[in-house]
């Protein structure tokens, strides 16, 4: 028997499609049915390594694990990571596949419809129910032509499809209403009923808002979601979401400056120390100085490091980092971030644009030479002690003679990463350090902190089952259920 599906799609980007898509693949899960999320195209340089060495967004690696099973490329067939002046990767089935600028990749969809039907086909295949999410708007009528990520594809596979409007933005009634007014009848017949998300408040006042939306619209109303304040401490897929920091600890024993770059990549790095209730996570722009009282400086990843150390240095930030440094305060750079801690970055093939070598913050006595082979496994191993499980996601391939004293050791023996004669920094190229506790505590005691006070993987099964018992209060599952075919 095929497996039923259902599409979830928005009015615009960030009104919680992919946080609604992991709740209900916990919730369906939960009742005993194998789920697969799926999402045909997604645009984010927060990217996750599957177990067969591809890579998908995020949001699907987060949504596997609400459906309790491991990631897949075919969760995410289309991933387009941009990279600056050259446009964006073009990830095709977890494998890089060309490098685009944005008309050029307009052309390029036609050809990748194969692909995404390919991968939802062997979804479907093992599934009672897919879970599809959606890209960006449904409204974009000027892009619908060629669509593959919202209406092409419902249409092409045949998917019933849920739109969901973020209340907390406002506008929400304009917003569906105005869907319904511009995109084409036939797709619009595809959309079997709608979804407001982030209510806050007495849910009666909005009760004739939504009578509103069914009458102009014609779909039924499928449930009024209240805000779930703890969707916030999930994995973030969109860049949008560094630019609602979280809140102040004042009570904070180490802070932790993070410049915040044009083209970072794999942010969710962080989270894990936003979780910690004693640790201060300061995101700081280009323009902005770096707070005194900084016990560490750390460096996240980079789609275009180049491009982004271009950066750092438009605005002076680097002149706060060395001078950091040179005071006896301790940096540690993550992938490109390891990358700009070097002497220079060399990129011979002009991955990042045209061939070039950019003079690095020389932190570090190492070179990178940028490659197009890229880099994609899972790893495990020990750093300041500790055991770790995380991730390696690059371009190119970084040497010196820092190098020769390792940030960790893995368990073929490999040496990897660099530390500086005087031991206060550090790089390497393994993303998702931190979500390891004991990794996170040992590097935590050498700032000073008192070590760790979350179980981070504990804690987001925690949530994930609240955000799921959550939307089991406020919409009717079976309903939804049925509405799948």
């Amino acid at each position: 028997m095929a497996a039923r599906a259902l599409m979830v799609q928005g009015t615009g980007s960030d009104v919680g499609k992919s946080l609604l898509v992991a709740g209900l693949a916990r919730a369906f899960t939960r009742r005993g049915l194998v789920v697969r999320p799926f999402k045909p195209q997604n645009m984010s340089n927060n990217a996750a390594v599957t177990a067969d060495g591809g890579e998908i967004g995020r949001a699907q690696a987060l949504q596997a694990r609400a459906a309790g099973v491991a990631p897949s490329v075919h969760m995410n067939p289309v991933l387009l990571k941009p990279q600056g002046a050259s446009g964006a990767q073009v990830v095709v089935q977890g494998r890089v596949h060309a490098t685009a600028t944005a008309a050029a990749y307009q052309g390029l969809k036609r050809d990748l419809l194969g692909f995404v039907l390919d991968s939802y086909g062997r979804l479907a295949a093992e599934a009672d129910l897919v879970l599809v999410e959606g890209a960006g708007s449904a409204s974009e009528v000027n892009l619908r032509a060629a669509d593959i990520a919202n209406m092409g594809f419902a249409r092409a596979a045949g998917v019933p499809v849920v739109l969901v409007g973020d209340i907390d933005r406002g506008g929400v009634i304009a917003s569906l209403v105005g869907t319904r007014a511009v995109i084409d009848p036939a797709d619009a017949a595809l959309i079997c009923g709608f979804v407001v998300n982030r209510f806050r408040g007495d849910p009666a006042l909005f009760a004739a808002g939504m009578d509103t939306i069914a009458r102009r619209t014609g779909w039924a109303a499928l449930g009024l979601v209240p805000h779930f304040p703890d969707a916030a401490r999930l994995p973030a897929e969109d860049a949008l979401a560094l630019n609602a920091p979280p809140p102040p600890k004042p009570g904070a024993g180490v802070k932790v400056a993070v410049p915040i770059l044009p083209h970072v990549s794999n942010f969710d790095d962080l989270d894990p120390l936003d979780a910690e209730p004693l640790v201060e996570v300061r995101r700081l722009r280009p323009h902005d100085t770096l707070p005194l009282d900084t016990d560490m400086v750390l460096l996240l990843g980079s789609k275009a490091t180049i491009a982004d150390l271009a950066a750092l240095r438009s605005e002076g930030l680097h002149h706060d980092i060395l001078a950091f440094a040179r005071r006896g305060g301790r940096v540690t750079g993550l992938c490109g971030g390891y990358q700009m801690l070097g002497e220079t970055v060399a990129d011979p093939e002009g991955i990042e644009g045209e061939p070039r070598i950019a003079r690095g913050l020389g932190l570090l006595r190492v070179h990178t030479v940028l490659s197009a082979e890229k880099r994609l496994l899972e790893v495990a191993g020990t750093a300041l002690g500790a055991p770790f499980h995380g991730y390696e996601m690059h371009m190119g391939v970084t040497a010196g003679p820092d190098a020769q004293r390792p940030f960790a050791t893995l368990p073929d023996g490999r040496a990897e990463g660099a530390v500086s004669p005087c031991g206060r920094i550090a790089g390497t190229y393994v993303h998702g350090l931190f979500a390891s506790d004991a990794l996170r505590g040992a590097w935590l005691a050498a700032l000073g902190g008192v070590g760790v006070q979350a179980a981070y993987e504990s804690g987001i099964e925690d949530i994930l089952d609240r955000l799921a018992a959550h939307l089991e209060a406020h919409l009717d599952l079976d309903r939804l259920l049925t509405l799948a075919r």
